[in-house]
């Protein structure tokens, strides 16, 4: 038998933790060949060495992201132990997408995570659907650094419709690119997870990297590039077109979405939605949907998330109910 000792230092033991140490539990359950005892600060790991170093290895990851995000739900223990019913051993050596910063390890943290991965890798072209903080355009931004590292590409493009909850880019001050930066700023966020900042910098300026406004695209061919468009859902019918025409050769394209979240005027459709019924049937695109399941922001985000989806069923049913109604009572008049 070893006895290994992990020390947690500066960190909230209840949230690390959980309720009742239900978090370390479920790793013992998981393990159930070794001993975990957690006592105040420290957790004490006893059993076979293998195992052990499996344990710890789960442990740091868990470290990671709570540095990360704050929080540690039993989901997150349970999909860091194993992802789609595949081995500790093969999540460990197969799932890292990108090394960042100061240590950072990006990865998928959920199922439907590590599906847009896998699409990615057999899809030049893929749709990534989702709500607020399911992490699609955070893996869609590693996805592209890792291309650009592996030298599969020689650029990377990001691009996002300007048009933002009702706001007025007009009424912003500063000139067109200190009035984007705002909205581009969850792109620059990633960005810098990932690449150092004096090397960001380099690129930006040379252009291996751009992040530019949807409007920039027309007129291009993007070759030799990872182009993502982020916030697809905000795209007119005719932009959404203008981009997906532009794909040149070696490249590969990935655009997100949230259908739910759709800030054009009334009466306007949006172009997402539109491209997905068109391309339905084209082969060689991947389409991937991401639930308040793969929401790793607060807690409170995931039942916010759920709520609405709730409320949207319920005026779903309502408004089938009146369909059904008013066509009978046209039926029987």
């Amino acid at each position: 038998m070893v006895e290994k000792v992990i020390t947690l230092e500066n960190i909230s033991l209840l949230d690390f933790l959980g309720s009742e140490n239900e978090n370390i539990r479920q790793i013992a359950a998981a393990f159930p060949q070794s001993k975990i005892v957690s006592r105040g600060n420290e957790i004490r790991i006893q059993g076979r060495a293998p195992e052990i170093l499996r344990i710890n290895d789960v442990i740091n990851m868990l470290l990671q992201h709570f540095n990360r995000f704050g929080h540690i739900t039993p989901d997150h223990v349970k999909e860091y132990i194993t992802l789609e019913g595949v081995p500790f051993e093969e999540n460990q050596r197969n799932d890292v997408i990108v090394y960042g910063n100061k240590g950072l390890v990006v990865k998928p943290k959920s199922a439907n995570q590590r599906k847009l991965v896998e699409a990615a890798f057999k899809n030049d072209l893929v749709f990534a659907l989702g709500p607020a903080g399911t992490g699609k355009t955070y893996i869609a931004v590693a996805l592209a650094v890792r291309a650009l590292k592996n030298r599969e590409v020689k650029r990377i493009i990001i691009t996002r419709p300007a048009v933002e909850a009702g706001e007025n880019l007009g009424f912003l001050p500063g000139d067109l690119q200190e009035k984007l930066d705002p909205y581009l700023r969850p792109i620059y966020d990633a960005l810098s997870d990932m690449v150092p900042s004096e090397k960001l910098k380099f690129y930006q300026e040379t252009r291996v990297i751009e992040i530019a406004p949807l409007a920039y695209m027309r007129g291009r061919t993007l070759h030799d590039a990872f182009v993502l468009l982020d916030e697809a859902q905000n795209t007119t019918s005719e932009q959404i077109k203008m981009f997906l025409t532009r794909m040149g050769p070696n490249s590969k394209v990935i655009i997100t979405g949230d259908q739910t979240q759709v800030d054009l005027p009334k009466r306007q459709k949006s172009g997402l939605s539109e491209s997905l019924h068109v391309l339905k049937d084209v082969k060689g695109i991947g389409v991937v949907n991401l639930s308040g399941k793969d929401v790793i922001r607060h807690k409170l985000v995931k039942s916010i998330i759920e709520a609405y989806e709730k409320d949207e069923a319920y005026k779903m049913e309502k408004r089938d109910e009146y369909k059904s109604r008013k066509n009978k009572d046209e039926g029987t008049a």
